[in-house]
């Protein structure tokens, strides 16, 4: 918001012309900032409840540099998504209270601490090969001030060892299963629970996996009900959708 604009708005406001609920209207629809190159939504948080994510691939580590840069003089904590080790190291350069998990290609940067909600998300994965997924989808969650509670390599190959996560799986308020191969593991989870499942495919497996496609289908045509399926590597649109299930289970009055 420009200087104009925000003393015309206060104004209003000190006048009795604008309500306290009106003026939060207003900031839902105000413009973002034009970089050139990008369009930067600082009022997301507002409309959305998470500030806008910067998702670096196919950007220069320039020009992830000053969009994180804008966002933190504006107050956003920043979420990172697909970043390459050189893009992260610029953002570190320029911006040394980053964090980078290089595991999940994000970085975050913290700028005002969130209340942590009540309840946890798991988070699964079938086989160490699908961490990557599954940690990016831990890091969005935690960015967006959830806890998560992680379980590595239980694939249906070896079915006790999912069995052995039954207390974990059933406390949880959302469940993100990330999985390549034939794409199983989210239906046989989803027969154990009464939980959201958020089924995750993986391009891990060998080449009739087709990179991804064939658990893609399998987690489309699941017999197990309440599975919802994201996009191939999608562990950050995952996190979203797990994050936004916790955050009603915790308005729920108890």
């Amino acid at each position: 918001m420009d200087e104009a604009k925000l003393k015309a708005m206060l104004a209003e406001v000190a006048t009795g012309k604008l309500s306290p609920d009106e003026v939060a209207q207003r900031l839902r629809s105000l413009p973002f900032e034009d970089l050139g190159y990008a369009k930067v939504d600082h009022h997301r948080a507002l409309r959305r409840g998470h500030p806008e994510t910067v998702f670096a691939s196919g950007k220069t580590a320039e020009q992830v540099v000053e969009i994180v840069g804008r966002m933190k003089e504006h107050g956003s904590n920043v979420l990172v998504t697909r970043c390459e080790p050189a893009v992260a190291r610029s953002v570190l350069r320029t911006h040394p209270d980053a964090v980078h998990n290089e595991l999940a290609r994000c970085v975050t940067l913290t700028v005002s601490p969130r209340e942590v909600l009540g309840g946890y998300i798991a988070i699964v994965c079938a086989g160490t090969s699908d961490m990557p997924v599954a940690e990016e989808a831990a890091v969005t969650c935690e960015s967006m001030g959830n806890r998560v509670k992680r379980i590595s390599d239980v694939g249906v190959a070896g079915l006790h060892r999912v069995l052995n996560e039954r207390d974990v799986l059933d406390g949880a308020n959302a469940i993100i299963v990330c999985a390549g191969m034939e794409g199983a593991l989210p239906s046989v989870i989803a027969g154990l629970v009464d939980k959201p499942v958020i089924a995750v495919p993986t391009s891990v497996g060998y080449g009739a996996s087709f990179g991804g496609i064939a658990a893609l289908l399998g987690m489309l045509n699941s017999c197990a009900e309440g599975v919802s399926v994201v996009n191939i590597d999608n562990g950050f649109g995952a996190g979203v959708n797990a994050a936004l299930i916790n955050r009603l289970a915790n308005k729920v009055p108890e």
